[in-house]
Formats: structure tokens, C-alpha cells, sequence
């Protein structure tokens, strides 16, 4: 297992998300794919899939999200929160980006995804973690407050990308604890990798600067509750 620390400018939740997600694809021959909350915005392009002969599932718990895109995804509605799911295929690969911080429950969520997995199966899923200052104030402040900010802050297409309630269930930095509660669903854990740093304070120079700077601080000192950011890698054993 590897863990390990970056600042948010090599996180691989957005821009470099499709191209590593295709890497982990073609080195690990993978064929089925179940990409979860894709919603209107699905992480890999029809060409890639169709070039690759790739069965590629989109799911949701909005029906109205799955419309937004090409019918050349398969579509399911899958409510992942359930303590128990049922759902008639399983997949060599299960990823979620921007996810996990959505989910209410994360033991139920990580558990039914090792259900869905076919043996030997690869998980992987990058998230916002908790403590980190606007993520602290999106989860401890009332959603009319903490939308405000985000329209201040980091504003969106809604269409494309709505504003969901957010748990941060699971979601936290490669610490111990964590990695003994993937485990312990029968994970192993392969990577996993927490960033530090943010760019809500673009607007504020001043802000953005310290920001910035205590990013490559908490590098040196790899405290895993301060991290704004984690991605991680499992494999069904």
C-alpha cells in the first residue's frame, strides 16, 4: 500500500481525472465499468468506451440527472445509502468522483460497492475531505448560508453541476483509522493520497496566498485530518 501527500494543484478529482481513470482501465484490462453519481457529466467520452469495447454504466439517484446525457451510456438508478442494495450486475471497476462527500452513511455506501464488484475487482474515488475550512463550513452551517458562499466563492453551471447536500461520511485523509475501516469491509487498500490546499480563495488574493502557503507547510508535516482532498485506490480480495 501506498499513501501519500500532494497540494490541490495535483489532484486528480477534475482536469487529470479522465486520463488517469483510462490508465487504471487499459493496465488492469478492465471491461466493466459502473461510474457512480455521474449525473450529467459522465467522466469518460463515447470514444474511449466505443474504441475499447468498454460495457460502461452511468447511475445516479436523480432520474432527471441521467437525462442530461447520450443514451450510449447504460443508465441505472442506484441509491448507494441503502443498507442493502440490489442490483442484478456486478462490474471489474467502480469509481465516483466528487461523490463521497454526498453520501450520508459511508460504511453502507464502501460496503455495497464490494457487493457490486466482481472478484478482484478495483475501486477508486476522489472526495472533499472534512476539516478543511470551507468543506468544516459547508457541512456546520444551514444549506441557505453555505450556497450563498458557494455562489461568492465558486460559482457553477446548475444545469451541469448542482449543489448537493453534503455528510463527509468517510471521507477524511490516508489515515490509520481509515484504512483499517476499508479493511475491514475486505479491501485492500493499494493507494491513497490526501492534498492539501483549496481554491475558494481565488477572489482574495491575500487569502489565496496564505492558503497557498500553509499547502506546502502541512506537506512537510503530512497531518492526514488537514487535508482538503483524498483520493484512493482499493481492490476486492
Amino acid at each position: 500500500m501506498k499513501t501519500d501527500y500532494k497540494i490541490v494543484e495535483d489532484f486528480i478529482g477534475w482536469d487529470k481525472a479522465e486520463e488517469f481513470i483510462q490508465q487504471i482501465i487499459l493496465k488492469n484490462n478492465i471491461k466493466s465499468i459502473l461510474e457512480l453519481g455521474a449525473g450529467a457529466n459522465p467522466t469518460i467520452r463515447p470514444e474511449f468506451i466505443e474504441a475499447n469495447k468498454l460495457n460502461y454504466t452511468i447511475s445516479d439517484i436523480d432520474l432527471n440527472e441521467l437525462a442530461k446525457v447520450s443514451d450510449v451510456y447504460n443508465k441505472a438508478v442506484l441509491n448507494l445509502n441503502a443498507k442493502e442494495i440490489s442490483h442484478p450486475k456486478k462490474y471489474d471497476f467502480i469509481f465516483s468522483r466528487m461523490v463521497g462527500e454526498h453520501i450520508s452513511n459511508g460504511y453502507y455506501y464502501h460496503k455495497n460497492i464490494f457487493t457490486l464488484l466482481n472478484s478482484g475487482g478495483i475501486a477508486f474515488h476522489c472526495f472533499s475531505t472534512l476539516f478543511a475550512t470551507p468543506f468544516l463550513i459547508n457541512r456546520i452551517f444551514p444549506e441557505t448560508l453555505s450556497d450563498t458562499l458557494l455562489k461568492i466563492f465558486a460559482p457553477r453551471d446548475k444545469n451541469k453541476h448542482g449543489k448537493f447536500k453534503a455528510y463527509y461520511s468517510w471521507c477524511r485523509g490516508p489515515s490509520k483509522n481509515m484504512i483499517k475501516k476499508y479493511e475491514g469491509i475486505g479491501y485492500n487498500v493499494l493507494a491513497y493520497c490526501g492534498y492539501y490546499g483549496h481554491n475558494y480563495y481565488k477572489k482574495i488574493p491575500m487569502l489565496n496566498k496564505l492558503e497557498n502557503s500553509k499547502a506546502r507547510y502541512l506537506i512537510k508535516m503530512k497531518i492526514s485530518c488537514l487535508t482538503s482532498y483524498s483520493h484512493i485506490l482499493l481492490k476486492k480480495i
